[in-house]
């Protein structure tokens, strides 16, 4: 057996920032990136492309996302490449009546969507793919049989072993969108590392997605046997330190070779701006040219960055003061960036009893109103921060306003 794959995962298709002047420009920052994979999939004459969930960044996508999709992935189709995929969070549909957009384009011809059944005692079931109904869990192409997985939530340890159960062939590869922890940078959908080990002994390849940074899992004994190549395009902020990339794997007399393949995604900038002791707004715009210029100086990139602030430090003026509008204009005269997110964190210094201290922000005021309230349900006793922390995030997601209702239930996945 001999043959090449590319393995990809996390292209978020449809992600922008409706919010910002040059939202279309981002929307296609995503294509370009699958338009680029397509490219090097078919000059590199690959047998099948494997992508491990989130195509999509939401499961209600807008019809010229569609469009655009099907116009990006038809070289593949023309070419015979076979594109195989299962389903991530942001890719589900959370109303079962109606068919996904997944679902489409596996009818369609221009994905191969990977789903296995249910047994009533839980057992999974993974059929051959029907190539004419466009439905499936599992493939085989080369005499390499690959069986999909889409997002189960964060009780995909417990999985684990009925997944191993329901698979009896040899030359095996799973693609499942699943995390483990301390390799995944994600807060919800991992399992423990103890937990994913047993695939090793059932698959020779564990491609998996979720995670927006790559990372590798070996075997106790040192075999490699687990691939997370990450988002190929920065997502999120934050994304910016991770390495940016793709698989592509060359199988021969048995052995599974990989090469990280590196990709160029938009510059991004994220950073802390410290206003500690300001004792008027001017002084705190002073201080924040002189702080962000350097840093701006180091982005060498012809295209506009995405930047993130967080102001931090005891201020002596109203934090408000410093509205986004303002601030954005000073940011202005330094670059143009093609989205900027503001996280203003200043605290007020009062003085009580002659002493300065400083009043708690409102950061902290929240999390601590949230972390009463769940912990009053016995229920969510010892996971009070997972569901603090996934509170914010879908409160942070609403506040952008480019998320969609799918996507903020595709958080709550396994809750």
């Amino acid at each position: 057996m001999s043959l090449k794959f590319l393995h990809t995962a996390d292209i978020h298709l449809g992600k922008t920032y409706r919010t910002a002047s040059d939202e279309a420009e981002r929307y296609e920052d995503f294509f370009g990136m699958l338009a680029s994979i397509v490219a090097n999939a078919i000059s590199e004459r690959v047998d099948f492309v494997l992508i491990a969930g989130d195509l999509f960044h939401t499961g209600q996508i807008l019809p010229r996302t569609f469009a655009r999709t099907i116009e990006i992935l038809q070289p593949l189709k023309e070419a015979a490449i076979p594109c195989i995929a299962v389903e991530g969070n942001h890719d589900w549909i959370h109303r079962r009546d109606s068919i996904s957009w997944m679902e489409a384009l596996s009818q369609m011809g221009y994905i191969h969507l990977l789903r296995p059944a249910r047994s009533d005692n839980g057992a999974y079931r993974f059929d051959p793919f029907d190539y004419e109904q466009g439905s499936g869990g599992h493939i085989t192409i080369k005499g390499l049989n690959i069986y999909g997985l889409g997002y189960i939530g964060t009780q995909a340890g417990n999985h684990v072993g009925r997944i191993c159960e329901a698979v009896t062939t040899q030359n095996n590869i799973l693609l499942f969108h699943v995390g483990v922890w301390t390799f995944s940078p994600v807060e919800i959908g991992n399992m423990k590392p103890e937990e994913a080990l047993p695939l090793a002994d059932h698959f020779d390849y564990v491609a998996l997605g979720h995670g927006h940074k790559p990372y590798i899992i070996a075997t106790r004994e040192g075999r490699p046997y687990a691939f997370n190549p990450g988002s190929p395009e920065c997502v999120n902020f934050g994304e910016e330190k991770y390495d940016k990339g793709y698989y592509l794997v060359t199988v021969a007399d048995g052995l599974f070779r990989h090469e990280f393949r590196t990709t160029s995604p938009r510059p991004m900038l994220v950073t802390t701006i410290a206003l500690d002791g300001a004792e008027q707004v001017e002084e705190a715009l002073v201080r924040l040219r002189e702080q962000i210029a350097p840093k701006l100086a180091t982005i060498a990139s012809g295209r506009k960055l995405l930047l993130e602030l967080k102001l931090t430090g005891r201020v002596r003026f109203h934090p408000f003061e410093l509205g986004r509008e303002r601030l954005r204009l000073v940011i202005a005269e330094l670059c143009t960036p093609l989205h900027v997110e503001i996280k203003n964190h200043l605290s007020l210094v009062s003085r009580e009893s002659g002493a300065e201290s400083e009043k708690k922000n409102l950061a902290d005021i929240e999390k601590d109103v949230l972390r009463e309230l769940i912990s009053s349900r016995s229920e969510y006793k010892g996971r009070e921060d997972e569901m603090v922390r996934l509170a914010l995030a879908i409160r942070d997601q609403v506040i952008k306003g480019d998320s969609e209702g799918e996507e903020l239930l595709g958080l709550l996945g396994g809750f």
